[in-house]
């Protein structure tokens, strides 16, 4: 008599997920949401691999400048070469750049398996073999140093300016409430992170779409209230309707960093007006008078776009003498590029050449290094509170309140005795370079 064996069929192997991310530290948390949510459901998933063994890529793109956006295509025909060669299964892509432009890609790179906005977390999250659940939206799998991460307080961005396309891809500003992102941040600090960076498109708009008023000040007393937070900084202040009831609770307030990220763009009348920023010249030094008035010691870290449509010699060497005169301890710039659908790209021509452009991109990190060293020189001697990062090349690489991570001045410490990394100790400034400290520990 034959029998029949009915065999059990053999469960489908589950897919490795590899998390690649690209751009500003606004995406890295978008990411980190994402890594959270495939974890919760029993989804391998991992944060930029170099294993490469992972059978799905996800691609979390930057569309914000020229660059970011090359960059951006580049890395994403970089994985779909690599499907073709078979060493991945399958390539997602998600993100600033795939929601704006996601309709000319799909016909431009059809090897690319999905496209998602970044609107599209529930739906990208199911295509991965996961649920989506609303109930782990405070909650995240960091993927910064322990000791560190990034709190978004609100997505999208409601300000006009004439050379970006955030609102685009963004959309309009929406404020997550102070009871969630206190959750948030407790649950970051039982995790064991010690510093919290506030990011935003933009940190000053905070509450008025959830409370019809400005509520920033608010949202950090009670993030300065949570237990075990030893720093709180905050990133991205527009200075047009800036709100100056913030000051006095950076002041008095003691683990909040004397530091502010405000990205001012430019100083000339002219410029500001073609660039639609809502502020002069006047309000802008006046506004950075009052800050460091209302919080000696405060560092400001600022923005600068040369360039734009419209900017002249004269505009750029009043950017200069204004950089000079207030002498910011950090400065970046970039140059300016037509957008698409943006005010500039549509109302204006490109008319500044590329090297002008560039000339004027090198005359303002000339003088800016020059400003950082002098700023440098004169912490020489002097001791500041300094959480260890790494360590890296026989150095001990901290950070004072001063500056952020990735972006800013680092302090570089030799020390005999082990130094515990993600742990904060008295260092002496000995030796000062354009923009890196050499200290030793105060023992």
């Amino acid at each position: 008599m034959k029998t029949n064996i009915h065999k059990q069929p053999h469960p489908e192997k589950k897919k490795k997920v590899n998390v690649i991310t690209l751009g500003c530290s606004k995406n890295l948390v978008d990411s980190e949401r994402l890594l959270s949510q495939l974890g919760a459901s029993g989804v391998e998933a991992v944060h930029e691999s170099q294993q490469e063994d992972a059978d799905v890529v996800v691609i979390n793109t930057c569309g914000f400048i020229d660059k970011a956006k090359e960059e951006s295509v580049n890395t994403i025909l970089d994985y779909v070469g690599r499907k073709d060669a078979g060493e991945v299964e399958k390539v997602i892509v998600t993100g600033c750049l795939s929601q704006r432009y996601k309709d000319d890609l799909q016909t431009e790179i059809p090897e690319v398996d999905a496209w998602f906005g970044t609107q599209d977390m529930p739906d990208l999250v199911k295509t991965l073999g996961a649920d989506y659940r609303n109930e782990l939206l405070g909650e995240r799998l960091t993927t910064t140093d322990s000791h560190y991460a990034y709190l978004k307080i609100a997505e999208g961005c409601n300000r006009p300016c004439s050379f970006c396309a955030i609102p685009l891809m963004r959309g309009k500003h929406d404020s997550r409430s102070i009871e969630f992102l206190v959750e948030e941040a407790e649950f970051l600090v039982n995790k064991g992170v010690k510093e919290l960076m506030l990011i935003a498109q933009d940190l000053t708009y905070y509450g008025l779409d959830l409370y019809g008023k400005r509520r920033l000040d608010d949202l950090l007393k009670a993030l300065s209230d949570v237990k075990g937070l030893d720093w709180i900084r905050l990133h991205y202040a527009y200075p047009s309707g800036f709100p100056v009831e913030i000051l006095p609770v950076i002041r008095e307030r003691d683990n909040i960093c004397n530091y502010l990220d405000i990205p001012l763009q430019h100083i000339s009348d002219n410029v500001l007006k073609h660039m639609r920023r809502g502020i002069n010249e006047s309000r802008t030094r006046d506004l950075i008078h009052r800050i460091r008035e209302e919080v000696p010691g405060i560092a400001l870290r600022t923005t600068m776009l040369v360039g734009h449509p419209g900017e002249t010699e004269q505009d750029q060497q009043q950017l200069l003498k204004f950089i000079e005169d207030f002498r910011f301890d950090r400065l970046g710039v970039f140059t300016y590029s037509h957008e698409e659908n943006t005010h500039a790209g549509e109302k204006y021509e490109d008319l500044v050449p590329d090297e002008v452009k560039q000339e004027r991109f090198e005359e303002v990190m000339e003088l800016q290094q020059n400003i950082s060293f002098e700023i440098n020189r004169e912490r020489v001697g002097k001791t500041y509170k300094t959480l260890i990062d790494r360590e890296a090349e026989g150095y001990y690489v901290g950070r004072t309140e001063y500056d952020s991570p990735e972006v800013d001045n680092e302090v570089l410490i030799r020390s005999e005795q082990p130094l515990e990394v993600g742990s904060f100790y008295e260092v002496e400034i000995t030796d000062a370079m354009e923009y890196d400290l050499m200290g030793s520990v105060v023992k």
